[in-house]
Parts: structure tokens; sequence; C-alpha cells
């Protein structure tokens, strides 16, 4: 039986990671964790056992000091039934394996636990996929995979019902950051550690003709006061795990009184 091709290089996004501009470079990282806390702060609940995966720990040391970092990786160094909370932090959009990241955090919380996600969704950097596929199309006839596909947000919440958790739910924060030019978004990029670490990525030279190519397409399209927009789409995922206390919904028909009667009208059937 033939393996499936992983999606990630591990090896390529381990190095990437370990070229980001730490001090700069992190400004998505940094926002998706405000988030986070904020949500969190809306939860009337005390976390005693939280665990944050990451692929930078800075981000979160000050946030929640008490938390067991976990570095981000295909096996997660989860513990069974540990953690009341457990954050996956801006590392989902490169698994290999989404569900399975998301059944070992189910499997690390104790029960009635909580699951936060932040991932980019898949309206991140549409500008710059669409620029780099016309361009290599228009000089070499085809396209290679240069920016990772990401996740629409109704797949993403499909997710958590696979992997077991109760109570999903998703939603999208789109961000529209501003460059001078298409060359500064894609040496932003690197210093995200976001670069292209596709398996499939072109392993020799592009050459400059593409991306010239592209970065002129680019402007053309979505330059604005003589700098160009990029998107980044952030999709927050949060779910529990199952507990049999927690709210369940009604069977179909099972409801004691007529909506009609509660809202003080009259019900108009509808025609055969």
């Amino acid at each position: 039986m033939q393996n499936t091709p992983l999606l990630t290089d591990r090896k390529a996004l381990l190095t990437n990671r370990a070229r980001a501009d730490r001090s700069k470079g992190l400004f998505l990282q940094e926002a998706a964790a405000d988030d986070i806390q904020d949500r969190l702060e809306m939860v009337n609940r005390p976390f005693t056992k939280p665990a944050i995966v990451t692929a930078f720990p800075e981000i979160w040391q000050n946030r929640i000091p008490n938390a067991t970092i976990v570095p981000d990786s295909d096996t997660l160094e989860l513990s069974a039934n540990s953690h009341d909370l457990v954050i996956h932090s801006m590392c989902l959009h490169w698994a290999n394996d989404p569900v399975g990241q998301l059944i070992q955090c189910r499997h690390a919380l104790v029960s009635d636990g909580l699951l936060m996600t932040a991932s980019f969704g898949g309206q991140t950097l549409h500008e710059l996929r669409a620029s780099l596929g016309q361009a290599e199309s228009e000089t070499r006839g085809g396209m290679a995979p240069r920016v990772l596909p990401m996740g629409e947000i109704r797949d993403m919440g499909a997710l958590l019902q696979r992997a077991g958790m109760a109570l999903p739910v998703a939603d999208s924060l789109p961000l529209t950051v501003s460059y001078e030019t298409p060359w500064h978004l894609m040496r932003d990029l690197r210093a995200m550690g976001e670069a292209n670490a596709l398996t499939a990525r072109l392993r020799r030279f592009s050459g400059r003709q593409v991306f010239q190519r592209a970065a002129q397409l680019y402007a053309q399209t979505y330059q604005s006061d003589e700098r160009v927009s990029a998107t980044f789409e952030l999709i927050f995922m949060t779910a529990w795990c199952p507990d049999e206390n927690q709210p369940k919904p009604l069977r179909p028909g099972s409801a004691a009184a007529r909506l009609a009667d509660a809202l003080g009208t009259k019900e108009t059937k509808l025609a055969d």
C-alpha cells in the first residue's frame, strides 16, 4: 500500500522558523495570542493546568506563566487527561494531520476541558497565490506549489467534530496588511517563519523572471495609494472535551410548547 505524500516538509519548516525575525516578524502570532487571551477572559472558569502548543514559546511566556509549553510536532508531547485547557496556537495550518493534532489535544484534556486553536485560514495570501500562479503559468507554462493551501472556516469547524470534540465553534478574523511592494511582503513571510515548506515545492532555482512578473501582477491588481495589500485570515476554534453534564440539543419534536404561542402570533400552515 502506497503511503500518502506528506503536505509539509518538517525539516524545512523548522529551518524557516529558526530563521524567523523574533523582534519584528511575529506580529501576527502576537495578534492571535492577544485574541485568544480576550476570549479566555470571557470564559467564566479558572484554568489551573493549561498547555500551549506553539512554535514560538516566547509569545506565551508572560501571558500564561504557569502553562506547559509543548513544541509543535506531528506527535505532541501531551499526557492523557492532564490539562483543563489546551491552546493550539498558529501551527495547525502546517500540520500533516490536523485531525490527528486535535485528537491528541482531546486526549490530553480532562473531562469538560477547553480546547482553543488559532491558525491561518483559506483566504490568507490569496493575492500572492493568484499572482504567483498567473506569473508562473505565463513564464513557464505551469505552476509549482508555492503558497500553503489552508482550510476554509467551514472545513476547519468540521475537523473539531471529526476529532470528537463537543460544542464546537469556529469564527474568522480577516486582517489586511499593507506593504510598500510585493517584495516587502515576501521578505516579511520569511521573517514570520512562514516561507514555503511544502514537500512538493520546487527544489531548483526558479529564476527571477517568475517573481518579477508576479510582483508586476500583484501591484497591478492589489495596489492602492502606492502600497499593496495582503490578506491574513485568522481562524479561531473553540470546543470542549465531552462531558455528560454538558448541554445537549433536544430531539426533534420534543418541544413542550409551540413557538407561535411563545411569540404571541398565529401559526400559518404551509401548503402541501
